[in-house]
């Protein structure tokens, strides 16, 4: 049996038919206890997550209906113990770690970001697209989710981030600026305030001789970040900036500034804002 979270949230039963969940509470049980492979989920925690602050008075009756029902559509035969399992503690999903895409993604990244960390970027790459293949959709989509549910898809969506993040700076050391441009357009614009994918965006346009577009980018940064928020970029970027304006070829600055290092490396740290 395999769990597949990385777009709408799919059940694959040993005979290899997919079974494509509803927002049923049901499928919002199964998809918090998938996503703690594992872990024992108490009844507290589930009727949380199902009813939020508005909590019936059979809430737990009705849970227990739903886990009656998960334990069915989790079953994998007579005779066999189904994969939902009840603990003194709770519930939990137990399946093999490859069983559930999301947590195929997480090590397909760690390995990358290890790859990436010895100055293997060919694998690094490699790693990252076997990665981004998995993805079908927004991460359980079309799903009602509530509170707890909600901060584990925070989780894998930041992961998916960084995860993009790794495979730029992989790219980039491989000097595939130019194919990398489109996608961190794309980054931009669904992530206006991650100054990290705007330094990676001016980096590749100018290590593509596209050094005009690189300063426009660099203004637009400033322009959504006073707009928004009321401040300029990071001393960083501002430095990177300079060097723009100057024609400091790429890969040839300083090595004190940080700016500088970033032409060399295609890497910024990511500022956080509240």
């Amino acid at each position: 049996m395999k769990f597949k979270l990385l777009g709408q949230f799919e059940v694959v039963l040993n005979n290899g038919r997919p079974t494509t969940l509803t927002r049923s509470k049901v499928s919002q049980l199964l998809g918090l206890l998938v996503v703690q492979n594992g872990e024992s989920v108490g009844a507290h925690t589930l009727i949380e997550e199902l009813w939020g602050e508005n909590v019936p008075r059979s809430a737990l009756t009705t849970l227990q209906t739903y886990i009656y029902h998960a334990r069915k559509l989790c079953g994998i035969g007579p005779g066999r113990q189904s994969v939902l399992v009840t603990r003194p503690a709770g519930y939990s999903i137990e399946v093999p770690g490859d069983s559930v895409d999301s947590v195929v993604f997480e090590g397909l990244v760690n390995s990358a970001r290890t790859a990436l960390d010895q100055r293997d970027a060919q694998r690094a790459a490699g790693l990252l697209d076997q990665a981004f293949a998995l993805w079908r959709g927004p991460v359980l989509a079309g799903m009602i989710t509530g509170p707890v549910l909600d901060a584990h898809l925070t989780y894998i969506n930041e992961l998916r981030l960084s995860a993009h993040e790794l495979h730029i700076a992989a790219c980039a050391r491989l000097g595939r600026h130019q194919e990398i441009i489109p996608r961190l357009r794309l980054l931009v614009a669904e992530n206006p305030l991650n100054e990290s994918f705007h330094a990676q965006l001016i980096r590749a346009l100018y290590k593509s001789a596209r050094r005009a577009e690189a300063i426009q980018a660099y203004r637009n940064l400033c322009r959504i970040l006073d707009t928004e928020l009321g401040i300029e970029p990071a001393p960083e970027l501002q430095t990177l900036q300079q060097d723009l304006m100057t024609g400091i070829p790429a890969g040839q600055s300083a090595d004190h500034s940080f700016g500088q290092v970033l032409l060399a490396e295609g890497t910024v740290p990511r500022r956080s804002y509240c």
